[in-house]
């Protein structure tokens, strides 16, 4: 009996994967620009270890990772820039035009942590895909064990649509592309440059900046529309995060967030995730505008701010009300102003929320209190929100568990109040 086996249909051994890239030059190297599926980054780049830092680039957070995979998990509309990696001269590239510019570019595999490429930029959205791929195979291997259990029809149904789930999202990996730019650089020393460079080279985007465009989040998909309150309309600066006794504005926008998310989920809290989907924007709005409105007529130093003409033209060493605030008022202080939120939502929140006239009247009393710096016979100094305030300190311990004591402290006082108020 003979048998006739086809050798054209084994699969051969495969170490490497081939793209259609271009061939460009930059800086005097060779670079290739392709696009490769998400599912190809950890095939293709050392997946970095968050506990054996690459001498070559900068540690990477497990936890940071994570989170890229997640966002990949949840949003259909992701978007990421290119990675950049460096080639040592493992890649090879055939061309398929006249000029050279278009060709078939194949990439060694990183195998047991040894590869052609190393990245310059994009560690961790290699390490992200990388654990997202685990957690599907994981969650698959665990639906496939429930399954081969005897289980209700129902139970059963749940867990094929459960599986049918995750291989759609392991496909996902598999159909969306990321760029890729390949440095040619066989020089170690020439490639540690080039990851210098980059970084030197990279403008970050400031908190500011990303309260106003990251509108995942509602303390920043509402930030528009909250700054248009008197308080804060003409006074938030757009890009800086830190208010600088020469910054004529109020406060930047990372910190009007701050102060939604106090109003919202308290002074040391984050909105949660849960609460992040069924808040809606005009709630948000609403309270925090409330709570806008309560400490303008509460503080005359904010009322003095609110009266002022935030366009007029001033002299050259004339101090808006926004600077003479911070040189003489704890209420300069995005800090305070955070403590003050987490109180009134503290007292809004129950059965029996404090109505709004009765927090102003409350607030009220802490006025004549709010000159900076603090003095030892203040009642920051003289009470228990003693362990909150440094002695002449414009503002309160910023860590969030003295911001957390110190909203409890001032929430007390509504009802129990020291005599020195």
């Amino acid at each position: 009996m003979s048998i006739n086996v086809d050798p054209l249909r084994l699969s051969k051994p495969q170490d490497s994967s081939t793209y259609l890239a271009i061939k460009t030059m930059q800086g005097g190297r060779a670079v290739y620009s392709t696009r490769v599926p998400l599912l190809d980054l950890p095939t293709i780049l050392p997946v970095p270890n968050p506990g054996e830092p690459d001498k070559d680039n900068r540690k990477v957070d497990r936890l940071h990772a994570k989170h890229f995979g997640e966002y990949l998990d949840t949003k259909m509309d992701w978007v990421a820039p290119a990675l950049l990696a460096r080639d040592g001269g493992g890649c090879t590239f055939e061309k398929v035009d006249e000029h050279g510019a278009v060709g078939y570019l194949t990439v060694p595999w990183a195998i047991g942590g040894i590869s052609s490429l190393r990245t310059i930029d994009g560690q961790h959205r290699v390490l992200g895909v990388s654990i997202e791929k685990q957690r599907i195979t994981d969650a698959i291997s665990a639906v496939d064990r429930e399954m081969a259990r005897k289980v209700s029809p129902d139970k059963a149904a749940k867990l094929q649509a459960e599986r049918e789930k995750l291989v759609g999202q392991m496909n996902r990996l598999k159909a969306e592309y990321v760029g890729l730019d390949i440095y040619v650089e066989p020089d170690p020393i020439k490639a540690q440059q080039m990851f210098v460079d980059v970084a030197d080279n990279a403008k970050g985007i400031s908190s500011a900046v990303r309260a106003r465009f990251d509108s995942y989040k509602v303390a920043n998909r509402t930030l528009s529309d909250v700054i248009d309150h008197p308080l804060l309309k003409g006074r938030v600066d757009a890009e800086q995060d830190r208010m600088t006794l020469k910054n004529p504005n109020l406060m930047g926008a990372k910190h009007v967030a701050d102060i939604t998310r106090a109003v919202i989920a308290g002074a040391g809290g984050r909105i949660s995730k849960k609460a992040e989907q069924t808040l809606t924007d005009g709630e948000v709005i609403e309270q925090v505008k409330d709570f806008l409105d309560v400490i303008s007529n509460a503080f005359t130093d904010l009322a003095a701010v609110t009266e002022e003409d935030s366009e007029a033209e001033r002299k050259p060493d004339e101090l808006t009300m926004s600077q003479k605030l911070r040189r003489t008022s704890l209420l300069g202080s995005v800090g305070m102003l955070r403590v003050l939120g987490g109180v009134f939502r503290e007292l809004r929140a129950g059965d029996n929320p404090a109505e709004l006239d009765d927090i102003t009247a409350f607030f009220k009393r802490l006025d004549p209190h709010m000159a900076a710096p603090v003095t030892e016979t203040s009642i920051w100094r003289t009470t228990e929100a003693n362990s909150d305030f440094e002695p002449n300190a414009a503002a309160p311990i910023m860590r969030t568990q003295n911001i957390v004591h110190l909203v409890g402290v001032i929430t007390g006082w509504y009802k129990k109040a020291p005599a020195s108020l």
